[in-house]
């Protein structure tokens, strides 16, 4: 029967993986082969997707694609653990990558080596959310962001190996396969084939080499020098399991190193190996995974023949092409097109490939793709067989289990989530967020009244004495009094990252979010919207879809920022009372949200029809924050906060405060009416009157908005000369929350939209995204206006 039929805790044994294209390849990388046991854990709170579990690890996928796949032998799992492993024979260490003594029998000769100056460029490479940013951190002293949820890392990043200026290292978004299934995928490939880096770091999860290994076959077939990272070989032990590291050196014929990248164990051997294998050359010393079993009945052995034959038909093209033999062989067969177009076979030899294919697929009754990956996993299983002690159910698996049946329950997930958002809210606006903001401000209010003093006391020129305290002081000031709103907002989120609570969210949304056009996995990059949009923005590379990705681009915007906070906080404060500014600013966000599905709604039925990305996404296991990443985090938040208010925000008060000091001929103004500011304000005001703020001073800040929404406050503030409570002269309660409305909507900052111009790749796209979120953000505040003064509320 068909997967989708499973009842949860069922297990039964794949016979066969339907569809085609992409999604079909991806689901046999994620090891969905033929043979293949896999257990239903859970069907999501609505119904879709369906969690289960395969070689060791939880994937979820849609009914949709569970019905394609095709299984027999329903059976209940008895999952039994290697507890008293059988006594084996220990063999020498290989000493693969090392250089040996001389009466050794590995012997290197430094003549053949590169010089010990040369420039060294190192790839590091692995499955999503196997450790790369924490290794990668430990090798270079970076502070890169991680979390643990897949598709963190959605862009190369480049550091140098600490005490080593010599060496660089690039950190490379996790893929499970050379055959790119995301944009992010291709990034990797492209740099890996096309870079030609010295080494290979392959960095796989201990604790589930099966899935692992396969990516470590495929970079193996590239012939690049290569060291094996294995890391939280820690969880490992504490969960009774080991690895053989010997014999798993000595088939794959690569140095294999047992690490921890979170308690940086093993990263200087890590290290002396991969410099070793890079100067001296030396390529994997085997790229063949298949036995050449002459035994028609073995598939394995007819991949062997199909493989062998493929490899000398195609060996002047792949050379002239300047592609790997075994790794553009494997590639063909599996019917990649991009190596085929690479490769540009004659006809004839493209007949002959066909007909070495269909002979291969006669012989194992599997296509060209099932094929390949049977003998990648066939491989891999008798691998571990002989070198993996399997450990009991890992405590982070019981952990998250347990954990699970309350966050993803049927009846209790929804208002879980609903419960955890509305805590970090209350705990970010009306809590503690909000009570360390009043103790800034309070600090803040005092620096600048003792330069005030100063200044007063020193006798500097007025002009001066106004530039520095109305101008500087107040403009930056402002701001700075809500930088711990936005800390506390961006602890909670970063926590809800680390856990690994935000892959689960995605899980649960899926289904909602296929009924305005999207999948589970959008929810990620819009939950990350609540922080910044720049991170959000990349981090739709995860998604397969051009459709979806260009969709949740567009959506993002609508997920209020940090940067707006300090606009609604200094809103909020001046016209609501205190015991409603929690609900208030609450509601902004849920408006954000309603806003965003119409408009999601409306994209799906004109620009954007079509159906949503699969929804095939892993999810990890729960994980308790580290504080290393989440102080990391804040501090990275807060100090681009101070940056831009030193900077950005710094420069617009000035220029603010100068056109408002002057006139036209340059004359210190008798009034602000008469100021430069005031003639520029008037010819944008009329736009805005409709809305119910026609103030030159509103419209003036708003045009500053678009640099940085922190620039609203500081412009407003050096505009009613440093007390924020003058606002309230330019706005009634409810065209001040019209206003909030159309601060929520309007077009985010320069830095999201070249973000939006970069990964849509067209300024046309950019622009668009400008005038379409201003167009909506007028539409809706004028129609909140208008029923306002239809009820007499204006």
């Amino acid at each position: 029967m068909e997967m989708d039929k499973l009842k949860p805790k069922q297990s039964a044994f794949i016979t066969r993986v339907g569809g085609d294209g992409a999604l079909r390849h991806h689901l046999l990388d994620m090891g969905l082969t033929p043979g293949t046991e896999i257990t239903l854990q859970k069907i999501a709170p609505m119904g879709d997707p369906i969690q289960i579990e395969v070689r060791g690890y939880e994937l979820t996928l849609r009914l949709d694609e569970a019905k394609k796949i095709e299984i027999e032998n329903i059976h209940e799992r008895k999952v039994v653990a290697d507890s008293k492993p059988q006594r084996h024979k220990s063999i020498p260490h290989p000493r693969v990558g090392e250089l040996g003594e001389a009466n050794d029998y590995h012997i290197h000769d430094e003549s053949k080596a590169l010089p010990k100056d040369s420039k060294l460029t190192f790839a590091l490479a692995g499955n999503q959310n196997c450790g790369k940013s924490t290794l990668f951190n430990q090798l270079t002293g970076a502070n890169q962001h991680v979390g643990n949820f897949p598709g963190v890392t959605v862009d190369r990043k480049d550091g140098t190996i600490k005490n080593h200026p010599e060496a660089t290292v690039t950190d490379l978004p996790g893929i499970y396969s050379l055959s790119p299934y995301s944009s992010e995928e291709i990034v990797t490939r492209d740099f890996l084939i096309k870079d030609k880096p010295s080494g290979i770091i392959n960095i796989v999860d201990a604790s589930n080499l099966e899935r692992n290994l396969c990516l470590t076959m495929q970079l193996m077939e590239l012939g690049i020098p290569m060291v094996l990272a294995l890391n939280m070989m820690d969880e490992v032990r504490e969960n009774g399991g080991s690895i053989r590291v010997n014999e798993l050196e000595q088939i794959l014929g690569i140095p294999v190193i047992p690490i921890s990248a979170v308690k940086n164990e093993g990263i200087d051997e890590l290290v002396s190996h991969a410099l070793h294998v890079a100067r001296f050359m030396e390529k994997p010393g085997r790229i063949d995974f298949c036995t050449d079993s002459v035994d028609k009945k073995d598939p394995v052995g007819a991949v062997h023949r199909c493989i062998h034959a493929v490899v000398h038909m195609i060996e002047p093209e792949a050379k002239q092409s300047g592609l790997p033999l075994r790794f553009a062989a494997t590639k063909l067969i599996e019917n990649d097109v991009p190596i085929e177009k690479l490769l540009n076979l004659t006809d004839d030899k493209k007949q002959a490939f066909e007909h070495i294919v269909s002979v291969m697929e006669d012989e194992t009754g599997l296509d060209r793709e099932a094929a390949i990956s049977n003998m990648r996993f066939s491989f891999i299983e008798k691998m571990c067989q002989k070198t993996v002690v399997r450990p009991h159910e890992s405590k982070e698996h019981k952990r998250s289990m347990k954990i699970d049946r309350l966050l993803t329950g049927r009846y209790t997930a929804i208002p879980c989530f609903i419960a955890i958002m509305a805590l970090i809210f209350v705990m970010t606006f009306n809590l503690v967020g909000a009570w360390l903001s009043d103790l800034m401000s309070l600090g803040v209010d005092s620096v600048i009244s003792l330069i005030d003093n100063a200044l007063t006391a020193v006798q500097i020129n007025p002009v001066v004495h106004s530039l520095v305290v109305d101008g500087i002081c107040n403009g930056v000031g402002s701001v700075i009094s809500f930088l711990p709103t936005i800390v506390t907002l961006f602890f909670f989120l970063s926590i809800l990252e680390d856990t690994g609570y935000m892959a689960r969210v995605a899980f649960v949304m899926d289904k909602l979010l296929r009924k305005i056009g999207l999948s589970g996995r959008s929810f990620v990059p819009m939950l990350i919207g609540f922080g910044c949009s720049v991170p959000a923005i990349m981090s739709t590379r995860t998604l397969s879809s051009e459709r979806d990705r260009k969709m949740t681009i567009l959506l993002t915007p609508f997920m209020s920022c940090s940067a707006k906070l300090p606009i609604y906080s200094l809103i909020i404060s001046v016209f609501f009372p205190r015991q409603y500014q929690a609900l208030v600013m609450v509601g902004l966000y849920i408006f954000g949200i309603i806003c965003a599905i119409i408009y999601a709604l409306i994209l799906k039925s004109t620009k954007f029809k079509g159906e949503p990305v699969p929804f095939v996404m892993e999810l990890p296991n729960y994980r308790l924050p580290s504080a290393k990443s989440v102080v990391h985090l804040i501090w990275e938040k807060a100090k681009g906060f101070i940056e831009k208010a030193f900077t950005i925000i710094f420069v617009a008060s000035i220029i603010i405060w100068f056109l408002q000091t002057f006139d036209a001929r340059f004359n210190v103004a008798e009034s602000p009416e008469q100021s430069l500011l005031a003639m520029i304000g008037s010819l944008v005001a009329p736009i805005f009157a409709p809305l119910g703020f026609g103030d030159w001073r509103v419209s003036t800040a708003l045009i500053t908005g678009f640099t940085a929404k922190e620039s609203v406050v500081s412009t407003l503030t050096v505009l009613m000369g440093g007390n924020a409570e003058l606002v309230s002269t330019l706005f009634t309660p409810f065209t001040a929350a019209v206003f909030l409305v159309f601060t929520l909507l309007y077009t985010p900052c320069v830095a999201a939209i070249a973000t939006v111009k970069r990964e849509m790749g067209s300024t046309k796209a950019a622009v668009a995204t400008v005038i379409i979120q201003c167009a909506i953000a007028w539409c809706v505040a004028f129609l909140i206006h208008a029923v306002g003064l239809a009820f007499g509320l204006a």
